[in-house]
């Protein structure tokens, strides 16, 4: 069977403010490089990969700085559109899907897949992606995460203990995650819908699978992804990818 178009949308819109910086984390350096580099470098390399959107913030989008500085300055070809993100994940997730639903790309990706994955993770490597592949061939909807190594506790508003969930039933949930082209575009499609509804209801959407969950009812796969594949989130965890890289 012939591979089918992957495209990777990659979101970098954050304005990371936990790191406590002036500079947006995914423009911060890493080893001499953009933290957004790492994620970029990945898809570019990538035999799956076909293409790329990328997504960040309005501001730089409309400087030029990504497009310059980074997309042009390090030969990043498969990137085929940069788009302004917005202000929740999810509105960022759309903007990218729309381009692909319309069609606006050197080759459209109508029946492939969609691979999403978050620019402040630098650590993705092609055997992540690969399992991926392998997963959402099979199911349709799969995203990449880890077993917990923690025993987690669910815990009320004012901080008090109400249940430990059985710590073999409970990963932490990474990216990317990928989806079937028209399983993405309709899962997202129906969320601009009635995302009044959900907020209502007190349904907030935090990830591209709880979208295709709670609103196409859909099944998501969970895959392997790496201890190593964390989001940098904090200057802690600067350090940590220092460490890594030194490795």
């Amino acid at each position: 069977m012939n591979k089918k178009r992957c495209t990777a949308v990659v979101l970098a819109a954050g304005s990371g403010s936990r790191m406590k910086s002036d500079v947006a984390k995914q423009y911060m350096l890493l080893r001499g490089k953009p933290l957004l580099w790492y994620a970029l470098d990945a898809v570019e390399r990538s035999e799956l990969i076909d293409d790329c959107i990328l997504v960040t913030d309005r501001e730089t989008l409309l400087n030029g700085y990504v497009a310059k500085e980074i997309v042009e300055q390090y030969g990043f070809h498969k990137v085929d559109t940069i788009v302004a993100g917005g202000r929740e994940r999810y509105d960022s997730v759309y903007q990218a899907l729309k381009v692909i639903a319309d069609g606006d790309m050197a080759v459209p990706n109508r029946d492939g897949y969609i691979f999403i994955h978050d620019g402040a993770r630098p650590f993705l490597t092609e055997e992540i992606l690969q399992r991926c592949y392998e997963a959402v061939t099979k199911y349709h909807a799969c995203v990449a995460g880890m077993p917990v190594k923690d025993t987690i506790k669910i815990v009320d508003g004012e901080g008090y203990a109400l249940r430990t969930p059985d710590r073999s039933s409970v990963w932490q949930v990474q990216t990317p995650q990928v989806f079937d082209t028209p399983l993405i575009l309709s899962a997202y499609e129906k969320l601009m819908q009635e995302q009044e509804r959900l907020l209502r209801e007190g349904i907030r959407i935090t990830d591209d699978a709880m979208v295709v969950e709670t609103l196409m009812g859909s099944s998501v796969k969970l895959v392997e992804g790496s201890y190593q594949n964390i989001k940098i989130t904090t200057p802690e965890d600067m350090a940590v990818a220092e460490a890594f890289l030194k490795a």
